[in-house]
């Protein structure tokens, strides 16, 4: 059969008129060239493709005849044969921006008055996509202010994601439920919620961002913008953040600290860390253990440091034996 329309636009063989509609819309949407200017030849064929299949299956005739004969029937179909002038002597479909101007009207791709819709057209020669004056460029632009229009992107909408330090520690998927305006695809503003999955990689920093294109709100005469979430770190009660590292405050009494602690620390992912101190707790004494820190997210495998910092919990009073004691311990 050559190729397969009902495939091309990701529909069922016996897809309704509406379907197809949904379908093309969607997909004519998102392979326009004007939305896909880093990757044009593949906007332009997906595009082309997109808008040959949704005309051969719009039309009941054509979509007859392909049913039956494939793509190859499609070429032997008279002149004439349909409302939209049949396939004369070679398969040979209509103008893709013709199309999408046809479906669409002047929303959402805003056109000038002396464009009538078609911005650019496909060359009949094979020559590929093309602009008005010829060449390769996929559009031109006037200065008067007559030629295409290219609708313009809204600013991405932001929004914080607060996150534990255990999400981040471990990694973890949240699920958000958001809820915007869609144009469908009778041209009718309508609202519509969707549950969005945001995977959080472990180590990722504040200020992290996890952007999903086209997901804002959908208005007439303007694409639709971006929905960006920005990770947030919610305060911890034991741990504090520092880079890579994570810093543990300890309180510990004089003697404690004169003999060496011993401690057992619960990690953010819940394993017990047993911590002997062997050498004497000073003043801004900070004992550092490798590699029990936050993963570092560009380095998978690599954590940084678990820093713990000590408190001494000088006694308020001694007897004077427990003074002369200390005294002869110390040397004094």
């Amino acid at each position: 059969m050559g190729v397969d329309y009902y495939e091309v636009l990701n529909v069922e063989r016996n897809a309704t008129e509406d379907d197809l509609k949904k379908a093309y819309r969607k997909l004519a949407m998102r392979w326009h060239p004007d939305k896909n200017p880093t990757d044009k030849k593949e906007a332009e064929a997906k595009f082309k493709q997109i808008s040959e299949a949704y005309e051969v299956l719009s039309d009941p005739q054509k979509r007859a005849t392909y049913d039956q004969h494939g793509e190859e029937g499609l070429k032997d179909m008279p002149a004439g044969s349909s409302s939209t002038g049949g396939f004369p002597n070679a398969f040979n479909p209509r103008n893709a921006e013709d199309i999408f101007a046809e479906f669409f009207g002047s929303s959402p791709f805003e056109f000038g008055a002396a464009g009538v819709g078609r911005s650019t057209r496909y060359s009949t020669d094979g020559g590929g996509y093309r602009g008005f004056g010829g060449g390769d460029n996929m559009y031109r632009t006037y200065s008067d202010g007559a030629g295409p229009q290219t609708p313009k992107k809204p600013p991405p909408v932001e929004s914080k994601l607060p996150c534990t330090l255990e999400e981040i520690y471990s990694g973890s998927t949240r699920k958000m439920k958001i809820s915007r305006t869609v144009v469908d695809a009778s041209g009718r503003v309508r609202p519509e919620s969707e549950v969005l999955s945001i995977d959080i990689k472990p180590g990722w920093k504040k200020g992290t961002k996890i952007t999903f294109p086209d997901k804002g709100n959908e208005q007439h005469h303007q694409l639709p913008a971006d929905l960006v979430f920005v990770i947030d770190e919610k305060p911890h009660s034991v741990y504090k953040r520092d880079g890579n590292d994570l810093i543990i405050n300890q309180r510990v009494t004089l003697a404690e600290a004169i003999g060496g602690p011993t401690l057992n620390i619960t990690t953010l992912d819940g394993r017990d860390l047993p911590v002997t101190v062997t050498e004497i707790v000073h003043p801004d004494y900070e004992h550092v253990i490798p590699q029990e820190g936050m993963p570092i997210a560009k380095e998978p495998g690599k954590r940084g440091d678990l820093r713990i910092k000590f408190e001494v919990k000088f006694p308020t009073e001694l007897t004077d034996d427990q003074r002369q004691a200390l005294k002869s311990a110390l040397g004094g």
